[in-house]
């Protein structure tokens, strides 16, 4: 017996780099813009005297501009530490039995990571080779479902429909549905936990919002799965939300007008990258995020072009995993950013 045999052990997530240098940094689906100006204007207006005593453990000034601006109830939300946060707390409350969760082979990399530390059981469900996913996988007992959608890394997005299915299916599960990137595409589960009580949405303003800085996240679902959510919080940690962050989250809830312009500066230049990397010889599924998950053209490895693009200041994120590891991640920057992107890769590509 030893100290090691009471330690929890997990392989953990790993992030994208954070270099302290400058460099175009096209791995993390940040937003390239600046947060709203009402935001800033917030911040610079708030009470900092406040910072001595605890926030308010309800975050109510959030859940409420949050409910307001998506047309639901302040009791149908829950907020989190960035959407992290609010999907850890999701897989603590709602998956404690001991049947397997579902969720895809090729998905977010946080999904496997939360069920070893809790100790969930689970099963991923391999995609097809498109990389679109079969609802049928997840028919069945189970004991919870999580979906990406869009998916990611692939930037996938599947309809409404599937959704659908796949909570027709699932009656007797909590289904998770993490629309990180929806606001880039497709349309939101959302309007569905009036139909489904067993429906999550869960969302972040780290990429649509630029508040990636601040950590906020939220869910939506009906009363009684929110109120269990809060009873397992208020028994970790009842004062997660900043006041910072309820200011900033809240100014961001009230500007929909910059939030909308910033989405569509993203969308436009997603769609003229992804001309300019098709006409480069990259191929790519039709991407309704903030990145696009390319291949480079033969002969070039994805490595390698990882590789020398960061050497020339460019990070992009390449993951070295099966079924995968020719492709890279590459996060939709400002025009000026990908241009250079593109010219690099054209020098890149012509020295081979």
């Amino acid at each position: 017996m030893s100290i090691e045999d009471n330690i929890r052990k997990v392989v953990p997530y790993v992030p994208g780099e954070q270099p302290q240098k400058k460099v175009i940094k096209l791995n993390t689906n940040e937003c390239p813009y600046p947060p709203s100006p009402k935001v800033i204007k917030a911040l610079e207006e708030a009470d900092w005297g406040r910072l001595r005593l605890y926030p308010d453990p309800k975050s109510e000034a959030l859940n409420e501009a949050i409910a307001w601006h998506y047309g639901v109830e302040s009791s149908q939300v829950f907020t989190g530490v960035g959407s992290d946060d609010v999907l850890s707390m999701l897989f603590l409350t709602f998956f404690a039995g001991d049947k397997p969760i579902l969720f895809p082979d090729i998905t977010y990399s946080f999904y496997d990571v939360w069920a070893e530390v809790y100790r969930i059981p689970y099963q991923t469900r391999a995609l097809k080779e498109d990389f679109a996913t079969d609802p049928a996988d997840y028919y069945g007992e189970n004991g919870g479902v999580v979906i990406a959608n869009p998916n990611a890394p692939t930037g996938i997005y599947e309809g409404l429909s599937f959704i659908t299915d796949i909570l027709d299916h699932n009656k007797d599960s909590v289904v998770i549905v993490d629309e990180a990137y929806i606001d880039f595409g497709g349309e939101t589960a959302l309007p569905l936990i009036k139909q489904y009580d067993n429906l999550i949405v869960v969302r972040t303003t780290s990429k649509s919002r630029a508040l990636a800085g601040m950590r906020i996240g939220y869910c939506f679902g009906n009363e009684r799965l929110i109120k269990y959510l809060n009873d397992v919080k208020y028994s970790i940690n009842s004062y997660t939300m900043n006041y910072p962050a309820i200011i900033a989250g809240k100014a961001s809830m009230e500007d929909t007008e910059y939030f909308l312009e910033t989405v569509n500066r993203v969308k436009q230049t997603r769609s003229e990258t992804g001309e300019k990397l098709r006409e480069l010889g990259f191929t790519f599924p039709d991407s309704q995020t903030n990145f696009i998950f390319a291949k480079p053209p033969e002969p070039f490895e994805a490595k390698d072009v990882f590789e020398r693009l960061k050497e020339a200041g460019i990070y992009v994120r390449h993951f070295n995993k099966p079924r995968i590891k020719d492709y890279l991640r590459i996060s939709i920057g400002t025009d000026d950013e990908m241009m250079m992107l593109i010219n690099t890769l054209k020098g890149l590509l012509k020295r081979k």
